[in-house]
């Protein structure tokens, strides 16, 4: 039996899991019946909204719809459920988030085209415009907004407004990004926004929920490649009284619900969003200044998570990894072909003179 820990040993610098509050564990103490109204009425529904009035201003327009699984479940059910049997879907991907979307394409029959830039390259609205203007038939366009692979923002406002006057439904993977950068989805035209609980609104893992125009999702019956993962279906249901149609992680929902109630606390995402890019700046430069170099130039980045290069040939980052880990931080492996590097992570419960300690850290390794 594991000796009861009352606090966590390490901060982890990850872009999800990653640490969470000391409320946001309290909450999963408590047991939870998915019949009751106590847990539908008040806690699912009540997230439903407040996720809805995050994304946009444009309340009416848009529902939230929780998903059993990791954010990769609640990926899949949106583009197997929306995407109908005639439509054609193109994926932009400069990562490994968006290549797993063409996997799931291709696993699931859709129709798809996928335009690749490589893994330090962003797509461009020049980009988009050639490809929906050769090819007429595409119907849904997909691509990850913060792609974790190496930390890069692609440009969010510029893709939509392309695929929007091409009257093209836009699939958004916002998966590292919701709750951490401003956005409004209503303004940006965003037709379906996939996140998940163990981002930015710093929960913990065991859903995702994906945000979607009313108008788009009431199309969709029938389309669903998957009974489980049939979004139509599940959003009819929740619709109903916030009763899930199978089983939900109700310890995970309750503690989501003390999560927002925590970044309404901090201010909202606009504050959440100061205190990671503080968070973003104080790692970078001193980093930069201990002679690790970003993989990606500051216009192209991000502030959830950063990869550097390994500083020299010799570099173990195991090795770095374990000694950084017995000092109090835990890091992020690499996960790009073209360069050795490692991923810090600026979001969760993380805050600058964290930050100013993993830097003091990495200086005396």
């Amino acid at each position: 039996m594991l000796d009861f820990i009352p606090d966590n040993p390490y901060i982890l610098l990850t872009p999800g899991p990653l640490s969470t509050s000391k409320g946001v564990r309290n909450a999963l103490l408590r047991d939870w019946c998915t019949w009751d109204d106590d847990y539908n009425l008040d806690v699912v529904q009540n997230i439903r909204r407040r996720l809805v009035a995050l994304a946009t201003t444009n309340t009416n327009d848009y529902t939230a719809v929780l998903m059993q699984g990791s954010g990769s479940f609640a990926v899949e059910s949106t583009i197997g459920t929306v995407v109908p049997r005639d439509g054609k879907l193109l994926i932009l991907t400069n990562g490994a988030y968006g290549d797993r979307m063409v996997k799931m394409a291709k696993i699931l029959g859709i129709n798809h085209t996928a335009l690749s830039f490589g893994e330090v390259t962003a797509p461009t609205a020049a980009h988009l415009e050639a490809a929906l203007t050769a090819d007429t038939s595409i119907t849904h366009v997909a691509f990850v907004h913060c792609e974790t692979t190496t930390g890069m923002l692609n440009p969010l406002a510029d893709l939509a407004r392309v695929t929007k006057a091409h009257g093209k439904v836009l699939i958004v993977d916002a998966m590292s990004s919701f709750g951490g950068i401003p956005m409004d989805l209503g303004e940006l035209g965003v037709d379906y926004l996939v996140s998940s609980a163990n981002k930015c609104i710093q929960g913990v893992p065991g859903f995702g929920f994906i945000i979607a125009k009313r108008s788009a999702l009431e199309m969709c019956e029938g389309n669903a490649r998957s009974l489980s993962m049939d979004l139509h279906d599940q959003w009819k249901v929740m619709d109903s009284g916030g009763k899930w149609r199978f089983t939900s992680p109700t310890h995970v929902v309750r503690a989501f619900y003390q999560a927002l109630d925590e970044l309404e606390e901090e201010g909202g995402v606009a504050a959440r969003a100061t205190r990671y890019t503080e968070n973003h700046r104080i790692l970078v430069d001193g980093m930069r200044s201990l002679g690790f170099d970003t993989l990606l130039p500051n216009e192209m980045q991000s502030p959830i998570i950063t990869s550097f290069l390994y500083p020299n040939p010799n570099f173990d980052f195991k090795a770095f990894y374990e000694a950084v880990k017995a000092k109090g931080f835990v890091l992020y492996p690499g996960k790009i072909s073209a360069a050795d590097t490692f991923r810090i992570g600026n979001i969760g419960e993380v805050y600058p003179d964290d930050m100013r300690r993993l830097i003091e850290v990495v200086e005396s390794i």
